[in-house]
């Protein structure tokens, strides 16, 4: 049995993904879905729990089983949590994840053993930790700033250490990574690309219209860009190129969203699925719009044959934050220029 672990509808899209494009499947003729529990370890904001469940009715709908954890509610939901999955994990071959970043999910990891692993995309975070296990480094996000631990992060690096070494593979377990993103893995890792094939046979061609649509990002929620510079980029772009919508990343705030419609005039839209859905069901404008983020790198391939023209605006220096990571522009740069498919634009002035 396999048994994966999500903590977002675009983990558990491509964790389906996955299911779809393992070649034993494909050998033997069984169904996808005949060995695959799929644990969601829901998370707190509303609109990351309103996409897993519609990404959970769909995966039931496909045959999978899922299992909604609530596995933030109060201060005894994690030990609660790691008692009643214990069982199934006991059983479990294969653990897939999605955020090898999570802590909840480095928890996990320290009681699954000699179990294979495999690692789904989580956006351009795969990115970052496939090039930290190659470096031999500690798993910090790319956003977060350096320096002294604080007492949190000093009571769980016993727990970090130990994921870290649950996701080298060895004699006793693989470790494979499935993504759309370009990664170069340290020896032993196992890639597979993840071409979006599920989604492109289950959802469309899209309806496409003639105007274009505009990506939403949580870099301002991060700590990583300036509002007002973001505010200022995202308007300048819809005048140049037409934009009529602005599609929500899930973490962007309310009161951000607010300010963002009035100043631009952009119908801000806050899916109900992940965007590769979205877009491949349509309608959806000729050109998509973006900073850079995951989805320069996924929507090419969800929309592949469809003529869309995606399109990824760089992020100027001068739009980060004073206290932003040092290492920030640089995996910036990263994430577009390493984006197959896709147009680049130069930063509005």
């Amino acid at each position: 049995m396999n048994l994966a672990f999500v903590e977002s509808p675009v983990q558990l899209l491509n964790v389906l993904e996955w299911a779809h494009a393992r070649p034993d499947t494909a050998r033997s003729g069984q169904s996808p879905a005949a060995d695959l529990t799929v644990v969601v370890l829901s998370p707190t904001d509303p609109m990351s729990r309103g996409q897993l469940r519609r990404m959970a009715e769909l995966a039931r709908g496909e045959g999978f089983s899922v299992r909604w954890q609530e596995a933030r509610g109060g201060a005894g939901a994690p030990l609660r949590t790691i008692r009643e999955l214990g069982p199934v994990l006991r059983r479990a071959e294969r653990i897939v994840i999605g955020d090898p970043f999570s802590r909840y999910v480095q928890l996990l990891l320290t009681l699954v053993g000699g179990k294979d692993l495999t690692v789904v995309d989580d956006g351009t975070a795969t990115m970052e930790f496939v090039a930290q296990l190659a470096r031999g480094e500690q798993l910090v996000r790319w956003h977060r700033r350096g320096g002294r631990r604080g007492p949190r992060e000093l009571v769980l690096a016993p727990v970090t250490f130990m994921a870290r070494r649950r996701l080298t593979p060895s004699r006793a377990r693989t470790v494979e990574v499935f993504t759309s993103m370009p990664v170069e893995p340290p020896p032993g890792i196992t890639v597979r690309s993840n071409d979006f094939a599920w989604t492109r046979e289950r959802f469309g061609p899209p309806t496409i219209t003639r105007g274009a649509d505009m990506v939403g990002t949580s870099l301002v929620e991060t700590g990583v860009v300036d509002l007002e510079q973001y505010l200022d980029a995202v308007a300048s772009l819809a005048r140049a190129h037409g934009a009529t919508r602005y599609f929500a990343h899930r973490r962007e705030s309310s009161d951000k969203l607010r300010r963002l419609a009035v100043e631009t005039g952009l119908e801000v839209v806050r899916p109900d699925l992940p965007l590769e859905l979205i877009a491949r069901r349509g309608p959806i404008g000729s050109t998509v719009l973006s900073f850079p983020s995951t989805v320069v790198h996924t929507l090419p391939l969800a929309l592949a044959g469809t003529g869309i023209k995606v399109a990824v605006c760089d992020i100027a220096p001068e739009w980060l934050r004073e206290n932003a990571s040092p290492r920030a522009q640089g995996f910036l740069a990263v994430v577009t220029g390493t984006a197959r498919g896709v147009h680049r634009l130069a930063a509005p002035a």
